[in-house]
């Protein structure tokens, strides 16, 4: 038999796969398995993407792989990967890893299984306990404590578990040696930890919307083929209660679900509601699991131990077993799209799966994409769950402000007061962490910006640092101005820092917590934040936007969103419906309990439609004139955006890259594919970089134009000392 192995690495003049001959020792070697084989003078790790009865080449010209690894991944998820790779203009070997197992890669094997000693009571050691033979303290402790184990249906116990009774390894291998108890060594999965944080423990009854949107999802799953359906819900409308509905109807037909959420910090409170509800049959998966942890639930889903997997965008190449649901909650945000390469679209790579699985996808918003409200069936939840109204919006135009109290509307100031004096809650946003974005001399004018990007620094007070929010470049904020020697610095604007200072003399003695990339850097940080400020019997959350991604607070009265229109400022087509977003979704976190609530937008463009059709509370007409502008100004969903990018140290370099490529294009583009550039984008970490945009009425035949030019200068000269990036439907 021929293995097809595709080597795990990443430069893109390779082309694989490469036929390796199996010797018997092999013969289990699958689509999938992981081999360390020749290639060259290297031992490298290749995924099997194929098996054959013959090769092209002779048996005699095959080498054969130098050993197979345990972890492999399953046959449909090879296919994923490979999709990812091909649709994404990427290298197979950058597809593959995205679904091996955690840590099982270009550097061969992942971490192992943990191994734990565990006891069991024998009927000597049962019978020791009742007739009072002869048995130390601890040795009583430890047989006692395992006869409860017994009781209570688990049967044994861990070492680990028995050290409370005072019992180490040597004193178990002695009961072990009376007779008193079998020991045998078992495998234990590292579980990552479930936080309730605003988890809900009991069932609610769904309302009429909620149970004619499961009765279609459930109708299709029913049916075992694959369907699509966007779920618009407003804010509060019980979405995720629908989402588990869903899931229990997959689960009682044997087959498994996936749960995508857009950021880790929501992944452990949408956790909680399903591990509430079907217990261990739920895994977690994310980049900030510990390795161990990661492994342990990655083979728990692909054993079948577990058949629901919550997590971020990677958790779409979850390896669950008989998939029969794919849920993209919050399908709007744009932290579903993979920055890095391949530069992936999670909710394009849910839509993949599901087709492959023959699975029921759900996408599920408030504030849906233009892309989804034009292309799904639509499942409505127009009300609230617990029947009460969507909060009122008052918008405070900026524009009339004196500038005396700063970055907040007295307005704002005013209603933080009632929030205090009431003992409430509130959140704040404004989407710029820092103290405020930019430092300069009053006297001559000089700003500081950073060294490796065509950014300004920011200023942090609590580490008094600049930093820049690209690179990391960071720098002690100056005294005086290395210019003229001025100390007259001034800083503008305002960011997280700042806000959550000025909240705190607003609300003081009520605590004020911040939540932002900063202060959650530690890991977990943000559950920590989360948790405090959910049991406090009162106080304001300030952050960044993810104080307005789909927590749910039923006590929070206020919701403030600073700076309202800042996206709009933005060179880009999706400007209007981030906007459109931000402010809805946080106008959403208000008025979910009995208390009701209120939202304060302030903003210097009150008419903007964005904000305007988001006060009111209207998706439908906001969507509906973003879909006439996209029309006439041929964005999707009615083209598809390719973006190549070159980067290199010399500016003259990335153009001249650009323009090499714009040539090689242009006679290989279909009809109607219209290029735009080379433009030039900021620098960035150092690198000038130069890029081409491509608007086409049909997707596959544009990209596979660029795939085939990109390989080809890949595998000449041409593209010494630049980089070279492509982005299928950018964000």
């Amino acid at each position: 038999m021929i293995a097809k192995v595709e080597p795990l690495l990443t430069t893109r003049a390779l082309r694989g796969p490469f036929d390796y001959l199996l010797p018997e020792r092999l013969a289990k070697v699958d689509v999938g398995s992981v081999l360390v084989v020749p290639f060259g003078r290297q031992r490298v790790v290749g995924v099997v993407v194929d098996v054959a009865e013959s090769s092209d080449l002779p048996p005699e010209r095959l080498a054969e792989p130098l050993e197979a690894l345990e972890a492999g991944a399953p046959p449909d998820l090879v296919r994923l990967g490979l999709w990812v790779a091909r649709e994404y203009c990427s290298t197979a070997a950058r597809g593959l890893e995205l679904v091996l197992p955690p840590g099982v890669g270009r550097a061969g094997r992942g971490p192992r299984a943990r191994t734990e000693l565990v006891a069991r009571l024998t009927a000597a050691g049962r019978a020791a306990l009742e007739d009072g033979a002869r048995l130390g303290s601890i040795q009583r402790s430890v047989i006692g404590a395992l006869a409860d184990a017994e009781r209570s249906g688990s049967g044994e116990l861990a070492a680990g578990e028995l050290q409370a009774a005072g019992a180490d390894t040597s004193a178990l291998r002695r009961l072990e040696a009376r007779g008193l108890v079998e020991l045998r060594t078992a495998q234990r999965a590292r579980r990552p930890m479930i936080v309730d944080v605003g988890a809900r423990s009991r069932r609610p009854e769904l309302n009429g919307d909620q149970a004619e949107a499961l009765r279609a999802i459930g109708d299709a799953i029913a049916a075992g083929k694959h369907a699509e359906f966007l779920l618009h819900g407003v804010t509060g409308s019980g979405k995720t209660e629908v989402y588990l509905a869903a899931a229990e109807a997959a689960l009682a037909r044997g087959r498994g679900a996936i749960v995508l959420v857009p950021e880790i910090a929501l992944a452990p409170q949408t956790v909680s509601r399903f591990a509430s509800r079907f217990g261990d049959r739920v895994a977690l998966l994310h980049s900030r699991l510990s390795a161990g942890e990661r492994r342990d639930e990655w083979h728990r889903l692909r054993s079948g131990e577990a058949s629901v997997c919550v997590g971020p965008r990677s958790a779409v190449f979850a390896p669950v077993r008989d998939l029969g649901l794919v849920v993209v909650d919050e399908e709007h945000d744009s932290s579903y799209k993979q920055e890095g390469d391949p530069r992936y679209d999670a909710r394009e790579a849910a839509v993949q799966r599901a087709r492959q699985a023959g699975a029921v996808l759900v996408f599920g918003s408030a504030t849906p994409r233009p892309e989804s409200w034009d292309r799904l069936p639509r499942l409505e939840l127009p009300e609230r769950a617990d029947g009460m109204d969507l909060p009122e919006v008052e918008v405070l135009d900026m524009r009339t402000t004196s500038g005396e109290s700063g970055p907040l509307h007295a307005r704002t100031l005013e209603s933080l007061g009632e929030v205090r004096a009431a003992g409430g809650k509130a959140i704040v946003m404004l989407n710029r962490r820092g103290w405020s974005p930019f430092l300069s001399c009053r006297s001559c004018g000089h700003g500081w910006g950073c060294p490796e990007c065509d950014v300004s620094l920011v200023v942090h007070k609590g580490s008094g640092e600049l930093r820049c929010h690209h690179c990391g470049h960071s720098e002690t904020v100056p005294e005086i101005c290395p210019d003229c020697g001025s100390v007259t610095l001034a800083r503008h604007g305002a960011g997280t820092e700042r806000v959550a200072e000025l909240v705190e003399e607003a609300v003081a003695p009520l605590p004020v917590f911040r939540l932002d990339s900063d202060s959650a850097a530690p890991a977990g940080g943000h559950l920590e934040i989360l948790r405090r400020f959910e049991s406090a019997a009162g106080g304001v959350l300030v952050g960044t936007q993810m104080v307005g991604k789909g927590h749910d607070f039923p006590d929070v009265v206020l919701s403030v969103v600073l700076d309202a229109d800042a996206t709009l400022r933005f060179p880009d087509f999706r400007s209007e419906e981030r906007t459109f977003a931000l402010v809805a979704q946080l106008a959403g976190r208000s008025g979910r309990g009995r208390r009701g609530g209120r939202v304060l937008v302030q903003t210097l463009a009150p008419e903007a439609p964005a904000i305007r059709h988001a006060a009111m509370h209207d998706t439908a007409g906001f969507l509906s004139t973003e879909l006439e502008r996209r029309r006439a100004l041929s964005y999707p969903p009615y083209t598809h955006l390719v973006r190549v990018e070159f980067g290199a140290v010399e500016a003259n370099r990335a153009q001249d890259a650009a323009e090499l490529a714009r040539r090689r294009l242009e006679p290989t583009l279909p009809a109607g594919v219209q290029m735009l550039g080379p433009a030039p984008r900021f620098r960035l970490r150092g690198k000038h970089r130069r890029q081409l945009l491509l608007k086409a009425p049909v997707r596959d035949s544009a990209v596979a134009a660029v795939r085939g030019v990109v390989e080809g200068l890949a595998a000449g000269r041409d593209l010494r000392g630049v980089s070279l990036s492509v982005d299928v439907d950018p964000q």
